[in-house]
């Protein structure tokens, strides 16, 4: 019976590998149906999912709000492009900018088009309002950055694998490492022609790197001092992941530019988003910037319902419970563990750092594991295992998803 199981498996993995680029190493299973925190794969083995597609599926797998409303407006009408209006678009765009607090939101697909697009309203504000001398703009980020990986983000990436023969590297970037505010502001004294500070409030790709309190406030302070726009990458922290609808809420560090993607359609279709206020966004003048997807009636439709689930359903608080509980639970696992040196995160996104080193196959081999026990989750620079449920998870299931960690866990104790 497991050669025939693992014969059903292997003929889609196969199909892939064959057929497609080799860009990713996806962990071996092959899944076919989700229903909120659960997948199920080819052979319907049941699984909880502790990766929530890096944070796309905060509202849970197939969302039935969600759905409804991707399969009603699906039969309306789909794409005009921005050549007409359509009758979703400002409904959504006034939605969003009510609840985020912002005069204006330019729609986009992806959250490296996200990216992309706060890059160029950053140094076109910085060339016609701060008055920097075009081609001279320079924006600040920071070290184990993960932003995307399009020719201009990967410029500034610190990941080989990203950056190494995909040259000429885009230039216009000042590398400052993260956490650090005194890199920050030195920099900033020291070169007038930067026009903004990327930032992830919490580096997610790199392991959870959670920086100390008051760093994200003091970052905006200083930005605001030397007249550079702060401008926070929230694709994979926002809309309740760490236990509040943005990252940035925990302090007083309100993003000039707010870059939103992933979870803004509830992991259905590519949506995202850039908001900011009008001085900062009217620098975009027709024919400057687009897409002709980006703003497209289902995208509108779904991302309004999106939005409205996270706070009708009481996800952000739920995630801010549950991700205390979690992260309480591994650390008195950790008393008494040699394998997993420490815990750290907010809300639902969270990490464990495997004792060992970057290059060894264990993390790889501890999710292969959880996969056998029933719990699908993936490693993240070698040693580090990234743990992030869609937030629909209730307290009895996260006890249960606890057990099958520490238990497999406990396979691998010294």
């Amino acid at each position: 019976m497991q050669k025939i199981i693992d014969s059903i498996q292997n003929h889609y993995i196969n199909l892939e590998y064959n057929f497609g680029a080799h860009d990713y190493n996806p962990l071996p299973v092959v899944l076919k149906k989700g229903e909120g925190v659960f997948l199920w794969d080819v052979n319907d083995k049941k699984y909880y999912d502790f990766l929530s597609s890096y944070s796309a599926v905060n509202q849970g797998h197939c969302h039935p709000k969600i759905i409804d409303e991707l399969i009603s407006q699906s039969k309306k009408l789909t794409l005009t492009s921005r050549a007409f209006h359509n009758d979703k678009l400002g409904d959504y765009m006034k939605f969003a900018t009510n609840l985020f607090g912002y005069d204006r939101l330019l729609p986009m697909n992806t959250g490296a088009e996200a990216v992309e697009t706060a890059i160029k309203i950053s140094r076109k504000w910085g060339h016609t309002i701060k008055g920097i001398d075009e081609n001279n703009a320079q924006i600040i980020v920071c070290h184990n950055n993960f932003h995307g990986r399009t020719t201009t983000i990967i410029s500034f990436s610190s990941h080989s694998g990203s950056k190494d023969f995909f040259g000429p590297h885009t230039p216009g970037f000042i590398h400052i490492p993260y956490n650090d505010i005194n890199s920050l502001n030195n920099t900033l004294i020291s070169n007038k022609n930067i026009v903004g500070f990327l930032v992830e409030p919490i580096q997610g790709e790199a392991g959870v790197n959670v920086p100390e309190d008051g760093y994200l406030s003091k970052a905006k302070k200083i930005c605001s001092e030397n007249n550079v726009l702060f401008i926070a990458d929230e694709i994979q922290t926002g809309l309740g992941r760490t236990g509040k609808l943005l990252a940035t809420d925990y302090e007083d560090a309100r993003p000039d530019i707010l870059i939103l993607g992933k979870a803004l359609s509830g992991g259905t279709i590519p949506v995202s988003a850039v908001l900011s206020d009008s001085p900062i966004m009217d620098v975009i003048q027709p024919g400057q910037h687009g897409s002709t997807f980006g703003g497209n009636p289902l995208a509108s439709a779904v991302a309004k319902q999106a939005l409205k689930v996270l706070t009708d359903d009481n996800l952000i608080e739920n995630s801010r419970k549950l991700g205390e509980y979690f992260r309480n639970e591994i650390n008195n696992y950790i008393k008494s563990s040699n394998i997993v040196k420490l815990v750290r995160g907010k809300g639902l996104l969270n990490a464990i750092v495997i004792n060992d080193n970057s290059e060894s196959q264990t993390a790889w081999n501890i999710c292969l594991r959880l996969r056998d026990n029933g719990l699908l989750a993936k490693p993240t620079h070698g040693n580090i295992i990234r743990f992030s449920p869609p937030l629909v998870i209730t307290y009895n299931q996260i006890k249960d998803c606890l057990s099958i960690i520490k238990k497999t866990l406990k396979e691998f104790e010294l």
